[in-house]
């Protein structure tokens, strides 16, 4: 199978100064986030991808296309569509010539262009708005016209950077659904995020960055398995001595906060089995959740931060991530998952 991306010892310099660093990846999962800390080389491994950069070492191919190869990138930008950070509008155009015009850029035909941005802008939900100035639109619908002009001509791929940046928390998930459409429809995602809740709800495999280097590459689904064995366990009572029973039976057990246990269960241990060792330890279970956000602890990870895992001293998830530039969403307030009610 062609991979949607493949890196073999990449490296990119701008200025003279080293930006990506001997990048080796495949990626061939339907959905891939691009995370890291600000400065890590996302966007300029997009641009590189694109041709905009020129590649200093190594290879890279985007759909078995050789970046480097004559007349790649031709081929690359016609099954390739990309939405940038940053808006790149005629102002006093209106969407629908906007989106026509980057249709046209794409190599569709004239006639063909006109129809195409007007699926385009419909599917994005502004076909009411679409004969409109760019220049008048929010935010919010700016960005849906630029995700429309990125699929104006039918790619193959798409490239996402930051595709929710100053969105509101509605506007935020009528982009993700739109993108999981895109998704769903058969067209690989590449989603460059700050945002790991975002990146959580598309993707399906992710490549970390850090010091334009590759941090870490995981396939989410195995990750989001794994963490069905972590639990997170509210007490009452010995709570020492349950988490020393816990441990005799091959769990990785960590004491947080006043009441809580952090536990990972070996294999062959079920759920139900931390209610006899309860019962036996006179340890009552209040509450019990899963570890759900499989993203954030990889991210963590490979940051070299402490995260949510045992044996951490309790650092906070919030203001660490916030310290590398990356903004979780998927562990604040209502979207943080709730402790389940037990009556044990």
């Amino acid at each position: 199978m062609t991979a949607l991306i493949a890196l073999a010892g990449l490296g990119v310099r701008l200025g003279g100064r080293p930006i990506l660093r001997d990048l080796t990846v495949r990626l061939e999962r339907p959905a891939v986030g691009l995370l890291g800390p600000n400065g890590a080389g996302k966007t300029t491994l997009i641009h590189t991808l694109l041709g905009f950069h020129a590649v200093d070492a190594g290879t890279a191919r985007v759909l078995g296309h050789d970046v480097q190869a004559p007349g790649a990138l031709a081929a690359i930008r016609q099954a390739v569509g990309y939405m940038p950070e940053r808006d790149a509008f005629v102002g006093d155009l209106s969407a629908i010539r906007q989106v026509r015009m980057f249709a046209e850029l794409s190599g569709v035909p004239p006639a063909a262009a006109l129809e195409r941005a007007h699926e385009a802008l419909i599917a994005v939900g502004l076909g009411e708005a679409r004969y409109r100035d760019v220049g008048t639109y929010s935010l919010g619908m700016k960005q849906r016209v630029k995700l429309a002009q990125a699929i104006v001509h039918g790619p193959r791929l798409v490239f996402l950077d930051e595709p929710t940046n100053g969105l509101d928390p509605a506007g935020r998930l009528r982009m993700i659904e739109l993108i999981r459409q895109i998704r769903d429809s058969g067209v690989g995602v590449v989603l460059s995020s700050h945002l790991l809740h975002d990146v959580d709800q598309v993707c399906d495999e992710v490549l970390v960055l850090k010091d334009g280097r590759v941090a870490l590459h995981s396939d989410l689904a195995s990750a989001r398995r794994a963490n069905r064995r972590f639990l997170d366990v509210e007490v009452r009572g010995a709570r020492e001595g349950f988490a020393a029973a816990l441990a005799a039976r091959g769990c990785e057990v960590a004491l947080h906060g006043q009441w809580r246990v952090k536990v990972v269960l070996p294999d062959g241990m079920a759920v139900r089995d931390l209610y006899h060792v309860s019962a036996a330890s006179d340890t009552q279970i209040r509450r019990l959740a899963y570890r759900r956000h499989a993203i954030e602890d990889l991210f963590l990870s490979a940051m070299g931060i402490p995260g949510l895992l045992p044996g951490d001293a309790g650092g906070g998830d919030g203001a660490a991530l916030g310290d590398q530039g990356v903004d979780d969403r998927s562990t604040t307030g209502a979207e943080r998952e709730p402790f389940v009610e037990t009556t044990a």
